[in-house]
């Protein structure tokens, strides 16, 4: 499930821990985005298969003989989506442009990520980090190393990167691709009781809602897991939303809060609410912490937590999109 991977695992513990067949759970994820696996072209990947069918050395040549050239160059990896081919990024693009997201509002939420990651971390705030140990680092590496905090004019001066030449999706304001690891340990209210934990937060409402507008499932999945929850946009303290990309995130904020779009796709009489930029994503997010695949779910979740305690608050909404059109949005509760 891409991009809520580790959310999907943490459902799953959710349901193994309600039906009684576990009372405890370590839900995560880990990407390895330095090391991906390459593909092989169809061709060879045929001539691969039927090799093993091949009894001579005259067997071999002829197989190679129906080997064109194209068949040998191997297939370069790409965050594309499964269904269409096309690339998570000129999705993105298209969705800017048609909520009306500028480049230079796409720069400056990308700023105000790295910002916000840069001054949580100096404040002592993304503490819950397990160092490792890293041989190109030559030594541990205790924090998330991707936060840059450049200049509007550095940020403006960057060339489209995946629409060429008019798109407003650059380098900086997408999230980039790096390894990491997550995890969490869950466990029903009993048994942290019995083991003498406390717990950090209770998981409430989530859904996974799959739409056909790629990289808008943040806005239809909140409408549906607040509804869950009974609550509204305004009873929620803490916001984390995945940042796939600056202007897929404010293009789904302009959605939650556009009356048309929520009347005519959500069903609803007016705009679902208005998002508080003041509980949104404070601590950063993807854009400046990175965003490994199978980790981020855990990492959003285990952040709106922290969040919760330290900014008094009682309910996080946590909610992110995925590949295939999938939402997914999940409200965590402080304890």
């Amino acid at each position: 499930m891409a991009c809520i991977s580790a959310n999907q695992a943490i459902a799953s513990c959710i349901g193994l821990l309600n039906s009684g067949a576990a009372d405890i759970c370590i839900a995560g994820g880990a990407e390895t985005m330095s090391d991906v696996p390459i593909r092989f072209s169809p061709g060879l990947r045929k001539a691969m298969l039927a090799s093993r069918k091949v009894k001579s050395p005259a067997g071999y040549l002829q197989l190679l003989s129906k080997l064109k050239a194209k068949d040998l160059a191997p297939e370069a990896p790409a965050i594309a989506e499964f269904s269409s081919g096309e690339t998570m990024g000129q999705s993105a693009d298209r969705l800017a442009a048609r909520f009306g997201v500028t480049r230079e509002e796409q720069d400056d939420f990308a700023l105000r990520s790295h910002t916000q990651a840069r001054d949580a971390f100096e404040a002592g705030l993304l503490k819950d980090i397990e160092p490792i140990f890293s041989p190109k680092a030559k030594g541990f590496v205790s924090k998330d190393n991707g936060v840059r905090v450049g200049t509007k004019e550095k940020l403006a001066g960057l060339k489209p990167a995946f629409v060429k030449p008019h798109g407003t999706i650059t380098a900086a304001n997408a999230s980039y691709l790096t390894d990491g690891a997550s995890a969490c340990l869950l466990m029903t209210e009993s048994k942290a009781k019995e083991l003498g934990y406390k717990p950090l937060a209770y998981l409430n409402a989530f859904t996974f809602d799959p739409k056909e507008q790629l990289l808008l499932g943040p806005a239809y999945a909140t409408k549906k897991v607040l509804e869950r929850a009974g609550l509204q946009l305004s009873d929620i303290d803490v916001i984390e939303f995945h940042e796939a990309f600056a202007g897929q995130v404010l293009a789904n904020i302009n959605a939650i809060e556009s009356d048309k779009f929520c009347q005519e796709y959500m069903g609803l009489k007016g705009k679902l609410g208005s998002v508080d930029m003041n509980k949104f994503n404070n601590w950063g997010g993807s854009l400046s912490i990175g965003h490994p695949f199978g980790a981020t779910g855990v990492r959003l979740v285990t952040t709106a937590a922290h969040r919760l305690h330290h900014e008094d608050g009682k309910y996080g909404l946590v909610a992110a999109c995925a590949a295939g059109g999938l939402g997914h949005a999940m409200i965590v509760e402080r304890a």
